[in-house]
């Protein structure tokens, strides 16, 4: 039988450059659907039976009031919460992917895809992942993007790069930093070097991996009121302690993403041009 495959969606925080709305609310669709809308329905198509959205302390309510409580269905797949949490009194912001991601862990129940919130990944790309997952290799896999179509084409900014062995499976994954489109080669890199966007499919044991390396790194970082427990960094990590085996696959679906204001519009208009 083949297992269902999970979306774990991180939507938990608030945006500051985006004036401190819910970026998933911006409406891109040809029918106004929100951006979070069209995510779902492009993963519902690659074949997800099951949604959870990690939620935080301002978007709890209104992701319940769009999308119901747990238990509820949207477009016939039910919809399940975790909640991210952090003490005010000690932490400044919430611990980072690994926390959001291990927040969910008593609600995934097989198989999962996890990824943003504020990003389109395209439907081939969640069918990438889906199909890997139900192929019973017993590993994990990352969707990587080619670098030259997923950087502005003006301004600096960071992506987690992959290193593989001959048979593409990942070695390692290094965040890069200050990226410019007319500089790559400053960088040792390429247009078409397979980059990061944090779309990873993951098999249910995982997370409690997960879990352990949160642990280890919130003790290694007791009292500091900002580190982040990065999702490719520990997921690098497992890989180089041999505890998980991920093949890195190239998609050449299109990826769109809202991170300032305006940006929804060029979304709007992308997928406008993508049907």
């Amino acid at each position: 039988m083949v297992e269902e495959v999970s979306i774990i969606y991180m939507v938990a925080g608030m945006s500051s450059r985006f004036g401190g709305k819910i970026k998933q609310f911006a409406q891109v669709g040809p029918n106004n659907e929100t951006l979070m809308e069209v995510s779902i329905q492009q993963a519902i198509k690659a074949g997800v039976k099951k949604i959870i959205f990690v939620v935080g302390e301002k978007t709890e309510i209104p992701f319940k009031e769009k999308f119901g409580k747990n238990g509820a269905k949207y477009k016939g797949v039910p919809v399940f919460y975790a909640k991210q949490t952090f003490d005010p009194l000690s932490r400044d912001k919430p611990w980072g992917t690994v926390d959001a991601l291990v927040a969910a862990k008593d609600v995934i129940s097989g198989p999962f895809i996890v990824c943003n919130g504020d990003d389109l990944y395209g439907e081939k790309a969640f069918k990438q992942a889906v199909d890997f997952l139900q192929s019973k290799t017993g590993e994990c896999v990352a969707v990587g993007y080619e670098l030259g179509r997923v950087i502005p084409e003006q301004g600096k900014t960071n992506r987690g790069m992959f290193k593989t062995d001959q048979n593409h499976f990942i070695t390692n994954i290094t965040e890069v930093f200050d990226i410019e489109k007319d500089k790559l080669s400053e960088k040792g890199l390429k247009a078409d070097t397979l980059c990061s966007m944090n779309l990873f499919g993951l098999k249910g044991e995982v997370v409690w991996m997960l879990s352990d390396s949160l642990a280890h790194f919130q003790s290694a970082h007791k009292g500091d009121r900002k580190a982040e427990c990065l999702l490719p960094n520990e997921l690098s990590n497992l890989i180089k302690e041999k505890k998980i085996k991920m093949k890195l696959l190239r998609t050449q679906d299109t990826w769109l993403g809202v991170t300032n204001p305006g940006d929804e519009e060029v979304v709007r208009k992308s997928l406008e041009t993508l049907k």
